[in-house]
């Protein structure tokens, strides 16, 4: 009778779980990055509001979507897409007079009130943090432009 040994078992669940990764990047879910186009945007405050959302906010809330390289990974790549699609839903700028602007009164709230951007997002996105001043000016932006 053969005797399972430590090594064994450590190396069959390294093959199972490496075979589980690579049969989850079959999975096609995730990886439509296509920006639509831009069709229209509110009329911004000032151009440093505009920028500033953009720089912390746009990446989930336009038609600007930049997709880095682990938007490709599942499963981290369905993450993102979902994100990205529930962030364009609740307030796109790209398609503003055309439904992007459902929530956008509510903006400058979520923003004041640390929970945009998403927590999650930051730890990737270092340009999108904002210390106190920066928040405030983009608070005040958002509360003028929307």
């Amino acid at each position: 009778m053969k005797r399972l040994t430590l090594g064994k078992i450590f190396g069959a669940a390294a093959i199972i779980l490496v075979g589980g990764f690579l049969l989850l990047q079959l999975v096609p879910y995730g990886r439509n990055h296509v920006n639509p186009p831009v069709i229209a945007e509110p009329a911004w405050d000032s151009p440093e509001t505009r920028a500033q959302f953009m720089q912390s906010c746009g990446d989930c809330h336009s038609n600007e979507t930049r997709w880095p390289w682990y938007s490709n990974i599942a499963p981290v790549s369905w993450l993102v897409y979902r994100d990205v699609v529930e962030g364009r839903e609740h307030v796109n700028v790209s398609e503003w007079g055309r439904g992007g602007e459902r929530h956008a009164d509510e903006a400058a709230e979520v923003v004041q009130h640390g929970e945009m951007p998403m927590p999650i997002y930051l730890v990737m996105h270092t340009q999108a943090r904002l210390d106190t001043g920066r928040k405030q000016t983009l608070v005040n932006g958002l509360a003028r432009t929307f």
